[in-house]
C-alpha cells in the first residue's frame, strides 16, 4: 500500500487553541494508528508551525477523508496541507514499513 507525506500548517496566533485541541486531535490520531492508516506523526520543531503525518493508505483521496475528519482541521487551526505519494527507501525506520 503506498505511503503519502502529509504535512499541516497551522494557523498564526493559534497555540492557544491547537493546545486546547491536542488531546482530542491524538485520540483521534491514535485511532488512525490502531488502524493502520497512519504510520507515524509529529509536529515540526522551530520555523512555522506544523507537522508531519505519514499515512499508509490507497489513495489521495483516503488521506484527504482524515485529514478532514482530524479535530485540528475541523477546529480551522491548518490553513494549508499539502498531500504527496511517498516511496521511504533507505533509513531506519524504512526497515519498518
Amino acid at each position: 500500500m503506498p505511503f503519502f507525506a502529509t504535512t499541516y500548517r497551522y494557523a498564526d496566533d493559534s497555540t492557544e487553541a491547537l493546545d486546547a485541541t491536542r488531546s482530542t486531535h491524538r485520540d483521534y490520531l491514535a485511532g488512525l494508528v490502531e488502524a493502520g492508516s497512519l504510520t507515524l506523526s509529529g509536529p515540526y520543531v522551530g520555523g512555522a508551525a506544523g507537522a508531519l503525518l505519514v499515512f499508509e493508505v490507497e489513495t489521495e483521496q483516503d488521506v484527504r477523508a482524515l485529514v478532514d475528519a482530524d479535530p485540528f482541521v475541523v477546529e480551522g487551526l491548518v490553513t494549508e496541507i499539502t498531500v504527496r505519494e511517498w516511496l521511504p527507501v533507505l533509513g531506519r525506520v524504512s526497515q519498518h514499513l
